[in-house]
């Protein structure tokens, strides 16, 4: 036979079905806040996640529909461009490896958590003693350091000798700074006076530029949005004349720039695409002003045009910042 339960048994027996429910749990008196603090994580690992497969569905849906830019040579050579220049991948490399440990770290210790709920009231009252022996003893500790400190004496020579050497050291560290965060645009122009100074360059043809570098808002989809040289529309057949002195490391008729010339000289590869016809073949030595090509719409091309395009150090220079054209 069932004893008979007072009321304040029926009021806890039915406090703990409550809190069950609803994933409170209770350690006899005492109620343990971490669970809380364990879904309020995993519920915002889980919009990191949400978040995360969205951003790659995006992604993917992008390069689907604009599969024919993201495979072109033009936007290979700004990844690669991007990529060697302004990122610095083992600190990513580090960053995500870190992001990651942690993360799963972090679920370790959740689990940690949810293991160690059946601990008795015992367990958490000697742990409690222990927190405050420790507090004690830290205190003592601190105690003794300021005496410590109190009892040492430095010389104000010294002291400023320290902050003037450390005042230099933050002076380089800022002039490192600014020199490391020069926008892409001054490295652009400070390019194009090297380039200036060390090389004479001519236009390869006149004509009318019908695209000028950088972003642009193209009609067609297939043209893309960062211009990474200037177009100059004439007639088709029209002869192009080398704009520098220099050697063909490439002529290929592949990818989206069609017939085209990579002519190096220097540090300094200069581009002709789009040709109808290419007089040279690779490993040709060019002079200044010689005929190397005709002008054509090979390739990802909309009309008759030389698309012209200068590099330095695998960085794309805007033509019109080194010569007339």
């Amino acid at each position: 036979m069932e004893r008979a339960m007072s009321v304040e048994e029926r009021i806890r027996r039915a406090e703990d079905i409550y809190n069950r429910r609803n994933g409170v749990y209770v350690k006899s008196s005492t109620i343990n806040s971490k669970p809380k603090n364990i879904s309020k994580k995993r519920n915002v690992k889980r919009l990191l996640i949400q978040i995360f497969v969205c951003l790659s569905i995006y992604v993917i849906f992008y390069a689907v529909t604009n599969r024919e830019y993201i495979f072109s040579e033009e936007f290979r050579n700004s990844v690669n461009t991007f990529f060697t220049d302004k990122i610095n991948s083992p600190q990513i490399y580090s960053k995500v490896k870190n992001f990651v440990l942690s993360f799963f770290e972090d679920d370790e210790k959740d689990s940690d958590n949810e293991g160690s709920e059946n601990i008795s009231d015992e367990n958490i009252i000697e742990d409690e003693k222990n927190e405050d022996s420790n507090k004690e003893k830290n205190n003592e500790n601190e105690t003794k350091e300021d005496e410590n400190i109190g009892g040492a004496t430095e010389s104000t020579e010294n002291v400023e000798n320290i902050g003037n050497t450390q005042n230099a050291n933050e002076n380089k560290n800022v002039s490192k700074k600014k020199e490391k965060e020069l926008t892409e645009q001054e490295l652009m122009e400070k390019d194009a006076i090297d380039i200036k100074k060390n090389i004479n360059f001519i236009a390869p043809i006149k004509g009318k530029i019908s695209s000028k570098f950088g972003w642009r808002n193209p009609t067609t989809s297939t043209v893309p949005k960062y211009h990474t040289g200037v177009d100059i529309a004439v007639n088709e057949g029209t002869k192009i004349k080398s704009a520098t002195d220099g050697k063909v490391i490439m002529a290929s008729s592949e990818g989206d720039y069609g017939n085209h010339y990579q002519i190096q000289i220097k540090d300094v590869i200069i581009v002709y695409a789009h040709c109808k016809k290419l007089y040279l073949k690779e490993g040709d030595t060019v002079k200044q002003g010689q005929e190397i090509a005709e002008v054509g719409s090979t390739g990802n091309s909309t009309g008759p045009h030389l698309h012209f395009e200068i590099r330095k150090d695998g960085r794309r220079v805007d033509p019109q910042l080194v010569l007339d054209l």
